[in-house]
């Protein structure tokens, strides 16, 4: 861990940059939609994993799926669980002292290894470990935002509280879906009312870490 701390001091920026990377889940899951033709994909009937899914003309849950480019999106997968634990294991280098901070950034780390597996084994594969992929982004990931809104009290309110939200929310999100009341929304809408704010929530916590470091290195080289 020390060389860690030593790498991440060097470059304060990786962390934070790594975790605005993870925008690649949205951009790639929009191309990987346009290219469903007979039938399109539904953002409301289909879930997330149908995009990864490698047999066309499979049905999951009586949804028909053909993703022309599931490899395209396992790719994705694969690589935003890269990219949550790598920069859970950079960024927590900065609030180490902190209570609780060990805690909520291994379990984003955790959330990222089951990211991995979502895109490793796809849903029409080895299904058991598809779905331990996706829960523990799911739970575990969702509850790091919430362990980390209270633990990281070196930030702001608004990103305290955002932070929480975040994960508050997507857990009860989580409770519908599993409980099959998916609120007009379709199981893909739910789904991603699950996934999406965690995701959403890296994005701007990376963009709200290197503007504080930006702001903070432009104070120290102008004393």
């Amino acid at each position: 861990m020390p060389r860690i701390k030593v790498f991440s001091d060097r470059y304060p920026f990786l962390g934070p940059s790594i975790w605005i990377l993870t925008v690649e889940y949205f951009i790639i899951q929009l191309i990987a939609a346009a290219a469903w033709h007979n039938p399109a994909y539904s953002w409301r009937n289909n879930t997330i994993s149908d995009l990864g899914n490698t047999a066309c003309g499979s049905t999951i849950s009586s949804r028909l799926v053909c993703s022309p480019l599931h490899t395209l999106m396992n790719a994705a997968f694969i690589a935003l669980g890269l990219l949550m634990a790598a920069g859970a294991l950079l960024i927590y280098q900065e609030f180490r002292e902190k209570p609780g901070t060990l805690l909520g950034f291994s379990l984003m780390a955790m959330a990222g290894f089951g990211t991995l597996l979502v895109g490793l084994f796809p849903e029409n594969t080895v299904r058991l470990l598809h779905i331990l992929g996706a829960g523990l982004p799911f739970l575990l990931g969702n509850i790091s935002l919430v362990i980390l809104s209270f633990s990281l009290y070196k930030i702001s309110r608004w990103m305290r509280l955002y932070t929480f939200i975040s994960g508050a929310a997507a857990l009860a999100a989580l409770a519908l879906l599993l409980s099959r009341h998916y609120v007009d929304l379709g199981i893909g809408g739910m789904e991603r009312l699950v996934s999406y704010p965690q995701t959403i929530w890296l994005i701007f916590f990376g963009l709200y870490m290197s503007h504080s470091r930006y702001l903070k290195n432009r104070a120290s080289t102008s004393l």
